[in-house]
């Protein structure tokens, strides 16, 4: 029975996707809230505990550091003195991590965030068992995004699952890792006259854009691990974006912003407001605004800050 060892902060699809591991015949481990929630939701789990025979310590400080999991992830399935050296001391290969870490970015944009729980939510086991499994890729498959859950499955569905796919899920991993290390490190190092003296930026590219900001120009959109942004929107329909384009959304997004509490509207065109306004509903919004200068309107991005109903997309 082939072993996924879950273990999670961000739980958006863990319980469907544990489930769809369970119903193709996967053994779950899982630490802490992790397994009291695919416990809940009913899917059979085995905790970290029993399989290393050692109780989570420290606040759950010291869970996974530990030869029956490392071994389990780290043994090449090619070398039989590796499966040999498991096999003595009992240990059982885990096949699958889905790992996902502790939120110290979000926890250190908090405003008023005390140092002590910023420390606190510097993860250590997590990036552990995800290099691990990532370094003995070809037969581990490390996950850290909750959205390739469905990929995931779905690979797993059709056979096995080839290097080259596997090799780009441990390269997701170490940028993943190598990003939440250098937001630890930019935290930690003294800032001099408000400036750090080491920036490190990892981006990942999300979309590739039609052109960049002239049309000869190749370009394409890279998004950090922060929270609420450019990474967070989802293109429904339509031919690919460009660098304006995406600057123009950008710029839209914010100025809707400003209102949390009642409709806003504005229409963008090349970062300059055509028109901003406030009402009581989404298609009053867009009427005042488009109003504002109808001509400069034409070709222009529009944002909304609420749902935009029926009533607003058929509006002359």
């Amino acid at each position: 029975m082939p072993r996924a060892l879950i273990s999670v902060s961000d739980k958006r699809g863990i319980v469907v996707f544990a489930q769809g591991l369970a119903q193709l015949g996967w053994e779950i481990i899982s630490t802490g809230g992790t397994a009291a929630a695919l416990r809940a939701a009913g899917v059979a789990v085995t905790t970290v505990d029993q399989v290393t025979g050692f109780p989570e310590l420290l606040d759950g400080r010291l869970k996974t550091l530990h030869p029956a999991v490392h071994g389990a992830l780290l043994a090449r399935r090619d070398r039989p003195e590796h499966m040999t050296a498991v096999a003595e001391h009992g240990i059982v290969p885990i096949d699958l991590v889905a790992v996902n870490l502790y939120p110290f970015q979000m926890t250190i944009a908090r405003p008023g965030t005390l140092f002590e729980d910023a420390v606190e939510n510097i993860d250590i086991g997590g990036p552990s068992m995800l290099r691990s499994a990532a370094k003995n890729h070809l037969f581990v498959l490390p996950v850290v995004d909750p959205t390739d859950y469905p990929k995931v499955l779905d690979l797993l569905r059709q056979g096995p699952i080839g290097e080259e796919v596997r090799r780009e899920f441990a390269a997701k991993v170490f940028a993943h890792t190598a990003d939440y290390d250098a937001a630890i490190a930019a935290y930690l190092t003294a800032k001099e006259a408000g400036l750090p003296r080491r920036l490190g930026i990892a981006m990942e590219r999300v979309q590739t854009l039609r052109y960049g900001e002239n049309p000869s120009q190749r370009a394409a959109l890279y998004v950090t691990e922060e929270p609420r942004g450019m990474r967070d929107l989802t293109q429904r329909h339509g031919k690919e974006l460009s660098f304006n384009n995406l600057l123009d959304v950008d710029a839209a997004m914010w100025v809707v912003a400003c209102w949390p509490n009642r409709p806003a509207c504005s229409v963008i065109k090349h970062t300059t407001p055509c028109g901003v306004a406030v009402a009581s509903s989404a298609v009053e919004a867009f009427r005042k605004a488009r109003a504002t200068d109808p001509v400069s309107a034409y070709g222009s991005v529009v944002a909304f800050n609420t749902v935009v109903d029926r009533a607003t997309c058929s509006w002359r």
